[in-house]
């Protein structure tokens, strides 16, 4: 099975008319499987694993960094099946900004609200919304295990207030039943190993996992590089993410052994 390693002129057209794009074969199957690895060893996880609760109580799990290091989650941030793409879906350089793994696992993975990810981002001092999400399924993501739903176009409405619900912030849920009708929902099911791309303000959720098969998944943000934050603790790189080596992830996975 071939790699995808870039966009298409269709991919482009897609994700700026809808605000996401899915893209399947971008990692191959050792390489999620040395992700997977690294989670259930809890390499550089477990200490930046945080704990969320949903609206009904149920926990969501998730680890998240600021900071590139030298291990495999710095080798798929920097991969450049990710990083060219992203210069190309935001036309211009751009930065690492963060990467977190989900923990959605069988039987006990809380949902996620209805949000969008620059309604989290404005409050850290990000000026412009030209930021983006790569999400990549490690375990298969269906609707069974709480998989991804957008509402196709919906970035076009630009920023939206957010409030807390639960421990997350989330759209208010007045709003949320208003707009959701004006927007097809679609149900992002996903292939281990695949991409979805979206931009910053695609109004996105997901359901809680009541199935057998955990929901395990990398998502690694970027920002436009001239892209100000204005805030006191600056949380993005303020330098262009480099381009890591294509194999790189799996050099890291032989290390460990």
């Amino acid at each position: 099975m071939s790699r995808r390693n870039s966009l298409t002129h269709n991919d482009v057209a897609n994700y700026e008319r809808d605000g996401y794009v899915l893209v399947e074969n971008v990692f191959s199957p050792e390489e999620v499987k040395a992700m997977i690895d690294e989670i259930e060893g809890g390499h550089g996880i477990e200490e930046h694993t945080k704990v969320r609760l949903d609206a009904g109580g149920k926990k969501t799990k998730l680890a998240i960094w600021h900071k590139l290091e030298n291990d495999i989650w710095g080798a798929a941030s920097t991969s450049p099946r990710l990083v060219n793409n992203v210069r190309v879906l935001l036309r211009e350089d751009i930065a690492f900004f963060h990467g977190k793994v989900m923990l959605k696992e069988a039987h006990t993975g809380g949902a996620w609200e209805w949000h969008q990810d620059y309604g989290y981002w404005y409050d850290q001092g990000f000026v412009y919304p030209r930021m983006l999400s790569a999400f990549i399924a490690l375990d298969r993501a269906t609707q069974e295990n709480g998989c991804l739903q957008v509402l196709r176009a919906s970035h076009q409405m630009g920023r939206l207030n957010h409030v807390q619900i639960g421990t997350q912030l989330g759209v208010e849920k007045s709003r949320i039943e208003k707009v959701e009708p004006l927007f097809e929902r679609v149900q992002c099911e996903m292939s281990s190993g695949s991409v979805l791309y979206f931009d910053g303000n695609l109004l996105h959720t997901s359901g809680a996992n009541e199935s057998d098969h955990h929901r395990r998944s990398l998502i690694i943000a970027y920002t436009a590089l001239g892209n100000p934050q204005i805030s006191e603790t600056q949380t993005a790189s303020q330098v262009s993410c480099p381009v890591g080596e294509d194999d790189a992830i799996l050099k890291f996975a032989l290390s460990y052994k």
